[in-house]
């Protein structure tokens, strides 16, 4: 897939002023700081489509963002601010789960890992949570520029090893850097093929 156009369109907290067109949604999320903006760009071929800051956390709403005038782009919050205040942290929760378990235009979850760490309890159980809601979602590893190509290889096969622990089968696993355009074609073909599915919905939301 080439992305030709790529447009903003509506940011809002509440998933019944989303777009109610029938078309795909890709929604990207991740924890403060992963690099999901900057990934964003770098598919999109885009370089202030998503909006990066060096303040983590700073997206607090749901972005929908038009692609090729077929499909949606959609930011979400990132989640785990341990800044944000308690309020502020039930807040891009209600967020977050509201848009996940109401969007029937959702087709797949992106959930972006900063392939440099170790398992993060918070990750781990976000992945818990999708799972118990029947949410296809897929894993993305970012920021694999800053590790060696032997590093990023041992660093990837040792965090899948400890989701097996307790995942039956691994969801489809993508590795990406919005430096060097890794995982840019990967990513857009898979789109590309999900796209090609129908969307079976009723009605929206």
């Amino acid at each position: 897939m080439i992305v030709n156009s790529a447009k903003f369109v509506i940011s809002n907290t509440d998933v019944g002023k989303c777009p109610a067109d029938m078309r795909h949604e890709f929604a990207f999320i991740g924890r403060s700081n992963v690099g999901k903006s900057s990934l964003i760009n770098m598919i999109t071929g885009r370089k202030n489509l998503a909006q990066t800051s060096s303040t983590p956390g700073k997206t607090l709403l749901i972005n929908h963002f038009l692609i090729n005038d077929e499909w949606y782009l959609v930011d979400l919050p990132g989640y785990g601010y341990a800044q944000r205040s308690k309020n502020g942290r039930l807040e891009i929760k209600r967020i977050i789960e509201s848009y996940i378990l109401n969007r029937p235009q959702l087709t797949c979850l992106f959930l972006l890992i900063d392939g440099r760490h170790k398992p993060q309890k918070i990750d781990m159980e976000f992945m818990e949570w999708l799972g118990e809601n029947e949410i296809p979602f897929c894993i993305v590893f970012t920021k694999l520029d800053k590790l060696s190509s032997s590093a990023a290889k041992t660093a990837i096969a040792a965090y899948c090893a400890k989701l097996l622990d307790t995942w039956e089968e691994l969801p489809p696993v993508f590795r990406t850097s919005s430096v060097d355009k890794r995982g840019k074609d990967q990513l857009l073909a898979y789109i590309d093929e999900l796209c090609q599915l129908p969307l079976q919905i009723e009605s929206c939301s």
